[in-house]
């Protein structure tokens, strides 16, 4: 058990390295050991391209060494055809005769069938190696394909006497919080999402761009809860943005309703980043997983009322004198996050 937990540790940090490049695909990481030394490594590299357990397949220079080997994955193997072909079955093929896996897969086109697949090979398959490890590396994969909705985080920013914006007029600009520094951070934050949902209302207001542009990686689909029905589908909402907006409507929609709909679109995990309105909504919904909430060493003295959740921060930071807040929460459909 502690050689597998070893090189499931080596698996699990060559996973990381797909970070921010691979959702709604999860990360995972895979090793091939021969007589106790790593032959081959991979993992998956970016959404659509070869999965993990290919790639440590083809980095192995003595391929007759696969048939003496044991593979250590953080995930099941796939057992389906989707972007590529089933590595299930690519492992039989090489006939790889034994291998560690960290955790199941949730996602219903697998949910143990990749095991199953290998067993019934004849293939020896051992579970459960360093899982909670391997579960949390994923774990907001888990959480959607768990329960049917994506992870969602909240974030905004807001003065230290309690507002998100001063009141608006055409002479004044919108209140900025956020320095360089914590800016980008948020743009990381961006990239580690599928998806980045605002109001209609922060639309018009704000024209933003809902990029990624300050870090290296994807940008979020763009997402506008537009309950009022003011704006339409056009690409010119968002005109810094080269990906076209998911348009959300519904005079009494609801976050649930919000969410259901981007789970059927393949969104495993959405940034909330206002307004006011729609993040209280989700707040009060009780569906939402993680918050980041910054506070600014700025008075306004009025405006529009930041969102309250009310209870105490797992973490603090203080980033170039601004105090960042994380919250995390068990949400009302009664998973505790993973």
């Amino acid at each position: 058990m502690f050689i597998d937990e070893k090189f499931m540790r080596r698996a699990i940090e060559l996973a990381r390295h797909g970070q921010g490049h691979v959702s709604p695909n999860p990360m995972v990481g895979a090793v091939i050991v021969h007589d106790g030394t790593i032959i081959g490594e991979g993992y998956h590299r970016k959404y659509g391209e070869g999965h993990a357990e290919v790639n440590a397949i083809a980095s192995v220079r003595c391929p007759g060494l696969l048939k003496e080997s044991t593979m250590y994955v953080t995930l099941e193997p796939c057992s389906h055809y989707g972007k590529t072909p089933p590595c299930a079955k690519l492992i039989i093929d090489k006939g790889i005769p034994r291998v560690a896996v960290g955790s199941l897969d949730p996602f219903e086109k697998v949910r143990g069938r990749g095991i199953d697949m290998l067993r019934q090979a004849g293939v020896e398959v051992v579970t459960g190696i360093l899982e909670k490890e391997c579960r949390d590396l994923n774990r907001i994969f888990m959480k959607a394909h768990s329960t049917g909705r994506p992870w969602v985080t909240l974030k905004w920013a807001q003065s230290a006497d309690g507002y998100i914006d001063r009141t608006r007029t055409p002479e004044l600009p919108p209140a900025i919080f956020s320095t360089r520094l914590t800016s980008t951070l948020v743009h990381r934050l961006r990239t580690m999402h599928d998806a980045i949902m605002i109001g209609s209302g922060t639309v018009i207001a704000d024209r933003p761009s809902l990029t990624a542009r300050l870090w290296p990686g994807r940008n979020p689909r763009p997402v506008i809860a537009d309950r009022s029905g003011i704006l339409s589908a056009s690409s010119q909402i968002l005109p810094a943005n080269p990906l076209s907006p998911l348009m959300l409507g519904g005079k009494d929609a609801t976050p649930a309703e919000y969410l259901d709909s981007l789970y059927r679109e393949g969104i495993t995990s959405v940034l909330v980043e206002g307004g006011a309105a729609l993040l209280s909504s989700f707040i009060k919904s009780g569906l939402w997983d993680e918050a980041r909430v910054e506070i600014a060493p700025i008075i306004l003295n009025g405006g529009v009322k930041a969102p309250v959740i009310c209870q105490t921060p797992q973490q603090e930071l203080t980033v170039d004198g601004n105090k960042i807040f994380f919250y995390s929460n068990m949400a009302q459909d009664g998973v505790k996050n993973l």
